[in-house]
């Protein structure tokens, strides 16, 4: 069993909240390759030009190379 794994990280984007973002992160990593771990390493924001908060984070995830 591999013991080894390879860590990525992505930022999401959402004007729903940092969960949403995070979730976002997580099922579309999912999708592609099994996610192991992640944490949230960064959260940050903005106020879009339409007057909107958007919420952005930035997501460490771990996946095993091997099965």
């Amino acid at each position: 069993m591999s013991k080894t794994f390879e860590v990525i990280e992505r930022v999401g984007i959402s004007t729903e909240g940092i969960s949403e973002a995070v979730k976002e992160i997580v099922l579309e990593a999912n999708s592609e390759k099994k996610v192991g771990w992640f944490e949230v390493v960064e959260q940050r924001g903005r106020m879009t030009s339409d007057g909107k908060i958007e919420f952005q984070v930035k997501v460490r995830i771990g996946r095993k190379l091997k099965d």
